[in-house]
């Protein structure tokens, strides 16, 4: 068999299987990632041969100087009749290695993705400033932004333009106008992008994700000079995304960039996916903090250490700790108490929740 059609009838089963990742080591069988899980595939060992004919077959004109140079390169690929993947091929111990990730074609609702809508829908809202999704990778990130998009596009009259490596979902005009700009294909690099997108006339600007002080930078122009950005980080929790983005500015300009994330800020989404308690698949929890005149003050003095509290007693501007949305989804049935504490950054005030004890 072919490479291609090998990696084709792999691909089809995984999709079949809904698997969200699929992992190819040389010489190995596949591994599909299903609800969280890592699961090997029943299936002959797939050859060096065959990896790294697949590679050669599919990467994009684009990117084969990338792959040859590197050793790595990520890309987007569509499997005829099945669907489309983001590729990251990479060696490793002398070997190629492919891991895939399955993008659904059209962006998911909130009611798919089992989403509290109210409170990402009230940041989609926001006329300007820098909205950032952030969790570990796996977390779904890219699918509560995309929510939030297909949001807007059904609800808002916004001209949209992302900058991708690669692309994930794609969206099609519906009240809102997307330009989707995938790095290597439309625009030759990522810095390039960036410097352009505010000469296309955008009301948001998607940027997949917060990688160095440039972009940052980048985004906080954009926000202050009236538009709305969307990015991710990998971040675990409010605090870490905060540290995160202060490591983007040398101490000299700690107070400078205080001044201006407090004024351009407008949340942070964290978020986790949690086992379900009945019928497989997983459930999102939030950390949301939104970026309210209070919390504004706390970034512009440096008070991080009182975002936590903030986020335990939570507001009327829709801030909330992951205990509150655990809570939530435990009392709800819609989790179990022992996976809530597992994923719980502080199992021991969730416990006590869980008893009817709050402490304000």
């Amino acid at each position: 068999m072919e490479p291609v059609e090998l990696f084709q009838e792999v691909l089809k089963l995984a999709v079949e299987t809904n698997a969200s990742d699929i992992v190819v080591k040389s010489h190995k069988p596949a591994f599909f990632r299903i609800s969280g899980k890592l699961k090997p595939v029943d299936m002959d060992p797939i050859s060096g041969e065959a990896v790294q004919g697949f590679i050669a077959a599919t990467v994009p004109r684009n990117f084969q100087a990338t792959w040859e140079r590197d050793g790595q390169v990520d890309y987007a690929y569509s499997a005829e009749d099945v669907g489309r993947f983001r590729v990251n091929a990479f060696h490793q111990r002398g070997t190629a290695s492919i891991v895939f990730r399955y993008i659904k074609s059209r962006p998911p609702t909130f009611e798919e993705l089992s989403l509290d809508a109210a409170p990402l829908i009230k940041l989609a809202q926001s006329k300007d400033g820098i909205l950032l999704v952030c969790g570990a990778t796996g977390s779904g990130k890219s699918s509560t932004m995309a929510a939030m998009l297909n949001w807007i596009n059904q609800n808002l009259d916004r001209h949209i333009v992302s900058i991708e490596d690669p692309i994930e979902y794609t969206f099609t005009d519906d009240k809102s106008v997307f330009e989707q700009r995938e790095i290597g294909i439309d625009v030759p690099d990522f810095a390039l992008a960036i410097r352009a997108v505010l000469r296309q006339n955008p009301d948001i600007i998607l940027i997949g994700e917060m990688r160095d002080r440039e972009t940052f930078e980048t985004a906080i122009s954009a926000a202050e000079t009236g538009h709305l950005v969307f990015s991710t980080m990998h971040a675990a929790t409010v605090q870490q995304s905060l540290t995160r983005l202060f490591e983007f500015f040398p101490p000299e300009q700690i107070v400078q960039a205080r001044r201006q994330v407090s004024g351009a800020l407008r949340g942070f989404i964290c978020q986790k996916l949690i086992p379900a308690l009945e019928g497989g698949g997983r459930y999102a929890a939030f950390e949301i903090l939104v970026a309210d005149t209070t919390v504004r003050n706390l970034l512009l003095e440096g008070h991080f250490d009182k975002i936590q509290q903030l986020l335990e007693t939570g507001d009327e501007a829709g801030s909330q700790s992951f205990n509150k949305d655990l809570y939530r989804l435990i009392k709800a049935a819609k989790i179990s108490k022992a996976d809530g504490l597992r994923f719980s950054p502080n199992p021991q005030a969730l416990d006590m929740n869980l008893k009817g004890i709050f402490i304000k």
